[in-house]
């Protein structure tokens, strides 16, 4: 955006000498420049998309290769500064949360965090808390890290998929052995140091259909209280195609055949989670939580929806009604959209090129926020369930609705059945918080 010197303040100079009137898709990047409060999140990429392990549906190992893509390597000494710099001096709030992932960070070493939390102390604001959490397969982990971690805080989120059969189907090394040994031997290191930590569980096409092995082993043999579920949808071409740059005359229509895992043409790959099945799981999940483990233990797609039914907005980006705010830093300081939208098309910005804050709030990062709303089909726009789910993630927007109108999001009948299941029950949960005198969750 050009300056507006000698303009009228509700038009902007183009590059091309062009007038624009200002409009919303502008308004966050002027409050930042004004000084108003600035609050965004950023994931960042320090060993880029190099992983110790080969997960058959891991949709960043082929960062390295995607052309003009962040390419392979490790985040220099200089980008690191850099971006820690940047990311605290753009934060208004009192609390600036890191967040590191691959990848798999752990392949950096102990040294390089250490190295993190001098840069975080070196430029925190007074009164600022900064804190961290990483994301690992937890393979690497031993009991320096693990003194490390709990000795400065760190919130470590776990990959693990299930008990051994379900998590070793995809979840294996680069020689392609299995992996959960190692796994399961790293949640007990965490626990013995006592690190708080987290479960993530990709939600497959196999493990989908097992959704209490799923949860009960997580819940009981593991000893996780925060559980999150993510659910595996990868277009079929996902290492070169950028989401929202597919053909949409080409994507299948809700119903066809090819909306499914499995088949030839499928618009998926194989080891996606088939809609139907993720309907499943949620539903299953869902009633083993409210009948045993309410109050005692976090699920992400429960505990949001009971907020959003509080009135709160929802605590995961892909529910709320606009994106944005959670970019990703690559290794080479490439600012992306989103760490599912790490392709050319979606590079917003260079923290050695510019502010961080002028990547963020730029008016191309805007426009990819509110499209989230903006875009959805005729058919989103009159579901029921419109505010809680808000179409979910746009790079899940690989189907057709059965009218032809593009946009409409993978997992739409699995999010349909579980709505209608849980949204009496989890009414009801409100109903008896506010009677209470409790208004609030607790935040994820």
């Amino acid at each position: 955006m050009t300056s507006t010197h000698g303009l009228p303040p509700e038009f902007v100079l183009q590059p091309d000498g062009s007038l624009r009137t200002l409009d919303k898709y502008d308004a966050p990047l002027l409050a930042a420049q004004r000084g108003e409060s600035t609050r965004f999140h950023a994931m960042a990429k320090p060993a880029g998309s190099a992983c110790n392990l080969d997960c058959a549906y891991c949709f960043y190992l082929s960062k390295a290769t995607l052309r003009d893509g962040p390419g392979s390597g490790r985040m220099s000494a200089a980008t690191l500064e850099a971006f820690i710099r940047q990311y605290i001096e753009c934060q208004t709030g009192s609390e600036v949360v890191f967040s590191w992932q691959g990848g798999e960070p752990t392949l950096l070493g102990v040294d390089f965090f250490r190295r993190v939390v001098e840069l975080e102390r070196t430029y925190a604001k007074p009164g600022q808390t900064i804190q961290n959490d990483l994301q690992t397969n937890g393979t690497l982990l031993d009991d320096d890290w693990c003194r490390f971690l709990k000795e400065h805080r760190f919130l470590v989120g776990l990959s693990i998929d299930g008990p051994q059969k379900l998590h070793d189907a995809f979840r294996v090394a680069k020689d392609g052995s299995p992996t959960f040994a190692k796994v399961f031997a790293a949640a007990k290191l965490l626990h013995k140091h006592d690190v708080p930590f987290n479960t993530l569980t990709c939600v497959n096409r196999l493990n989908a259909r097992h959704p209490l092995d799923v949860y009960r082993f997580l819940r009981r043999e593991l000893g996780s209280t925060y559980l999150q579920f993510i659910p595996i949808v990868e277009y079929n071409g996902f290492e070169r195609i950028a989401p929202q740059h597919w053909d949409p005359a080409a994507l299948p229509r809700q119903g066809d055949p090819q909306a499914r895992p499995g088949h030839p043409q499928s618009v998926v790959t194989d080891w996606s989670v088939d809609p139907e099945d993720w309907g499943y799981f949620l539903v299953k999940t869902f009633d083993e939580w409210r009948r045993r483990d309410l109050g005692k233990v976090l699920v992400n797609h429960f505990e949001t929806l009971v907020a959003q039914h509080l009135g709160q907005p929802s605590q995961l980006c892909v529910y709320g009604e606009i994106c944005g705010k959670g970019l990703a830093v690559e290794h080479d300081g490439g600012v992306y959209a989103c760490d599912h939208y790490v392709y050319p098309e979606y590079r917003v910005g260079n923290v050695h090129a510019g502010r961080l804050t002028d990547a963020v709030f730029s008016r191309a990062q805007v426009r990819f926020g509110y499209a989230k709303s903006e875009t959805l089909p005729r058919q989103c726009r009159e579901c029921p369930y419109l505010r809680d789910c808000w179409g979910e993630c746009p790079k899940n927007r690989i189907l057709r609705t059965t009218d032809g109108e593009a946009g409409l999001n993978y997992l739409c009948s699995g999010f349909q059945r579980f709505f209608a299941h849980a949204i009496p029950e989890v009414d009801r949960i409100v109903a008896d918080l506010q009677t209470r005198g409790t208004t609030s969750r607790p935040r994820m």
